[in-house]
């Protein structure tokens, strides 16, 4: 019960810290509005803010709940390491990611795409991305400690949870969506510290949901990559399942469209929609004395985008 009232803390710690970084950053914009704002699926302006404020306060709250705990201790115990892993890989995973969404043209798309790229000597920053946060998944096992095959378990729980829930950065919420499910399952695991990225992401959800921001590559990357760190807790055989799971739903991204599995599937269309605003039903009039307009390309960064993403 103890243990619950600190990851409730936590949560509560992460939410406010989140609300208030988005608050602040919204205000002064690092590098003015232009640099954090892109278009939506709708063709709308929406601003990128909203993921480093959610990496923000979720990094926040990992710190806290760590020095909460009273099973903590100093510095150089294990609850502090399992923290500072998962420091270390969220703020990895936010930092390569915000590169991504600034720098990034989204020509390429896909783990595919950057390796073709690569192929003919071009460099993308998605495949910057990719590489830093394996990188930055190896580091973090590395200091999460345990054996040589639990080290390369978490690394690649934390690289593959980070790049998977980017995949489903699509449309308004649903990112968070599917992050509120796998950490509520995590939860219910044991995992504890799943609170914090968690509690960061709900409280900017209604932001994402009213298509006012969204979670981009910065975002998005660093939630995943704290739920795989979180997930390091699990038995070895949980995290031989779990990897196995993130590693087929990945490689099934590059054939098949998330978005069009979700709207066939009338259960999943109805999570996919809760929360959103409906989409624009043309009436009569508009109908029948508009021609219809000519479609307009899906913006390629970094959260409402073609899949697949990467």
């Amino acid at each position: 019960m103890r243990r619950a009232g600190y990851a409730v803390a936590a949560g509560a710690c992460a939410a406010g810290a989140a609300r208030l970084a988005y608050s602040a950053m919204s205000r002064r914009p690092p590098g003015g509005p232009k640099t954090w704002s892109r278009t939506n699926h709708r063709g709308e302006p929406v601003t990128l803010l909203e993921g480093p404020a959610v990496a923000a306060g979720a990094l926040a709250a990992v710190l806290a709940q760590a020095g909460l705990a009273p099973a903590s201790g100093s510095p150089g115990d294990p609850g502090w390491r399992r923290a500072a892993a998962m420091v270390l890989s969220g703020a990895g995973a936010a930092a390569f990611g915000a590169y991504d969404d600034l720098a990034g043209s989204g020509d390429r798309r896909g783990f595919r795409g950057h390796l073709g790229a690569l192929r003919q000597g071009e460099v993308t920053t998605g495949a910057v991305k990719l590489g830093g946060i394996g990188v930055t998944g190896i580091v973090s096992a590395a200091l999460a400690g345990g054996s040589p095959v639990d080290v390369i378990l978490n690394a690649g729980l934390v690289a593959g949870s980070a790049n998977l829930l980017n995949l489903f950065d699509l449309r308004p919420g649903r990112a968070i969506k599917v992050a509120a499910a796998s950490g509520v399952l995590l939860g219910a695991a044991g995992q504890d510290s799943v609170a914090a990225p968690l509690g960061a992401a709900l409280a900017l959800l209604p932001e994402d949901l009213g298509e006012r921001a969204m979670l981009g590559d910065a975002g998005a990357n660093a939630l995943g990559a704290m739920l795989g760190a979180s997930a390091a807790g699990l038995s070895r055989t949980g995290r031989i399942t779990l990897l196995a799971a993130i590693v087929g739903i990945t490689a099934a991204s590059e054939k098949v469209s998330f978005t069009k599995v979700i709207a066939r599937t009338p259960a999943l269309n109805w999570l996919d929609m809760l929360g959103r605003r409906p989409a624009h039903q043309p009436s009569e009039t508009e109908s029948s004395e508009t021609a219809p307009p000519a479609p307009q390309p899906l913006v390629t960064i970094p959260a409402q985008r073609p899949e697949s993403g990467g």
